[in-house]
């Protein structure tokens, strides 16, 4: 039998985890919003971690979304990432491809929660409330960066999104609106984590 992974958990706000985590003596990292402070700040911990001498943790990330395809209140886990908002297209890239980066544009992971519908995510830095939002299952701010974080190290990354809005007009006070109901069912996706 092998033994149990060790999972960081990382949100980028605390809002998303309504601090049920917390109560349940479980840390979280949070990363603040969008790409850079989530690529940064989970950097940062699994360089503290290597530096420690101890085993970087698999990674899962769990967080709020908007979807054009799945209705508020869906959970869904997360294992194709894309960089929605990369798009060097006037200099012959495909949207989504960084410039000279031997990165794939695209990021897949495996599922460890088989019994939620797997979704595509499109990570960038905006909230996104218009047609693009249809391209991808989900749309977020963090989740790409942090796929391509643990790609880089070379661990396993899990996701697993609440659809918190529609990516639509609504979408701000739908988010806000929402969020209370994601915290307790990722509290009980992490304890069925491998």
């Amino acid at each position: 039998m092998t033994e149990p992974r060790s999972w960081l958990v990382v949100m980028a706000l605390p809002l998303e985890g309504q601090g049920v985590f917390e109560n349940a003596g479980i840390e979280v990292l949070y990363t603040g919003v969008g790409k850079v402070n989530a690529a940064m700040t989970l950097a940062r911990r699994l360089a503290a971690i290597r530096h420690a001498g101890q085993t970087l943790p698999a990674v899962v990330n769990f967080g709020s979304a908007g979807s054009r395809r799945h209705a508020t209140g869906t959970l869904l886990a997360c294992t194709r990432f894309h960089q929605r908002d990369m798009d060097a297209s006037s200099l012959g890239f495909p949207p989504g491809t960084t410039p000279f980066d031997e990165m794939p544009a695209v990021l897949d992971f495996p599922n460890p929660f088989p019994d939620l519908p797997q979704a595509s995510c499109g990570s960038g830095d905006s909230f996104e409330t218009g047609e693009r939002a249809a391209t991808w299952d989900v749309v977020d701010m963090e989740a790409y960066a942090l796929a391509r974080v643990c790609r880089a190290e070379g661990i396993a990354f899990a996701c697993a999104k609440f659809v918190s809005d529609g990516a639509d007009h609504a979408a701000a006070g739908d988010w806000q609106a929402n969020l209370h109901r994601a915290a307790d069912q990722f509290l009980a996706l992490h304890a069925r984590l491998p």
